[in-house]
């Protein structure tokens, strides 16, 4: 096999100014970007730190222990998190899903939870609160952050065979402590539950039926992710990546399954129900089937970065005017005017792009830096 090159690219220096318009756009909850698509789905990473190494997100040879991690003092307090949450949230914005990194790592977590919590959407009701992790410390964590206000979880899971899982995570951690974590979440009342496994073709694939069978009739579903091309550290080869299509045969061959409508619009996965009615999963073809054309998420990373698409190379620098006194309407209108000039449709548009300097891939923010 040839040896890969992964480039280090530090996607933090990457940052566009965020900027107040002439005319004030107005938060009333009907704004839409260039392609008219309306702002639903924020998207926040409180942590640049993770406690895995996964090879398709923060392999061990870039992000080793040399690596310089934010300061605290870059990161966004909760409290400015919370404000500009509230104006995100004025733009029409109905979830929130916290990520990282991983976010259970950073400190006293459950007090921001409690800020977002108190929010109101548009139309007076609380926003969805969700929060994705891998697991590790969800079994500790699951009942306090219940107790502040957050509604359910999703917890990456990439196979349920110990070795290939240790392998994946390259910390040796095992999968027991995962389910332990899920267990944790189903008895706090964190649901429903979602569990997500980025299939690599040859690394972990001979786990989804596994995994379809462990998860089948738990109340829990399970998300068959494409492995993707996000960032540029991770290696990534159209070879290692398995189609949807070819993940739901495999498991049709033993559990029938039939095609569900979707649950909202915007919506990343494919439902399909189990024939029996045992249960359901859900398929996100991120690769094979882009679903950009009614992509409605923005992604605020933990330094005050808006970045409109996963697979954006800059993103609009919030913190700035935020620290620079800048007052909530402004903050608003300036969250209206990157929106409404939003035209990002990277995965429709994959096979067209052309590559960097001498054929390097594009510069592109690092999932670990955003969230998935």
């Amino acid at each position: 096999m040839a040896e890969r090159v992964i480039p280090l690219i530090d996607q933090r220096l990457a940052a566009l100014g965020a900027t107040l318009p002439a005319l004030p756009i107005a938060a009333n909850g009907l704004l839409a970007d260039s392609l008219g698509r309306p702002l639903r789905d924020l998207r926040i990473s409180v942590t640049d730190r993770c406690n895995f190494r996964c090879s398709y997100c923060m392999p061990k040879e870039v992000f080793d222990k040399d690596h310089q991690y934010l300061p605290h003092a870059s990161l966004l307090s909760f409290e400015e998190i919370t404000r500009l949450a509230r104006q995100f949230l004025a733009h029409g914005v109905r979830k929130i899903r916290l990520t990282g990194g991983e976010p259970l790592l950073r400190k006293n977590l459950e007090i921001l939870v409690e800020q977002l919590a108190a929010l109101r959407t548009m139309d007076g009701t609380p926003p969805e609160l969700t929060l994705t992790t891998n697991g590790s410390l969800l079994a500790r964590k699951a009942q306090a952050l219940k107790a502040a206000g957050l509604q359910r979880v999703t917890v990456s899971l990439d196979g349920l065979d110990d070795a290939i899982f240790r392998r994946m995570n390259d910390v040796d951690f095992p999968v027991a402590d995962v389910l332990e974590g899920i267990a944790a979440a189903r008895a706090a009342g964190l649901g429903p539950i979602k569990v997500n496994m980025v299939v690599k073709r040859g690394t972990n694939d001979d786990q989804i039926l596994p995994m379809a069978r462990h998860f089948r009739g738990s109340g829990v579903v399970l998300r068959f992710i494409e492995y993707m091309d996000v960032g540029a550290t991770n290696g990534w080869r159209m070879d290692e990546v398995m189609p949807s299509a070819e993940v739901r045969a495999r498991i049709a061959t033993e559990l029938p399954l039939l095609q569900l409508d979707p649950s909202a619009p915007g919506e990343t996965a494919e439902r399909w129900g189990y024939a029996d009615g045992s249960g359901e999963i859900g398929l996100i073809s991120s690769v094979t089937q882009a679903f950009c054309g009614d992509c409605n998420r923005a992604r605020l990373s933990t330094e005050g970065r808006l970045y409109l698409c996963l697979f954006a190379g800059n993103g609009y620098d919030l913190r700035a005017l935020l620290r620079g006194g800048a007052g909530d309407a402004e903050l608003a209108s300036a969250v209206g005017h990157i929106w409404q000039g939003r035209g990002d449709r990277y995965s429709q548009l994959r096979g067209t792009l052309a590559a960097g300097p001498g054929g390097a891939p594009k510069r592109r923010v690092e999932m670990s830096y955003i969230g998935g």
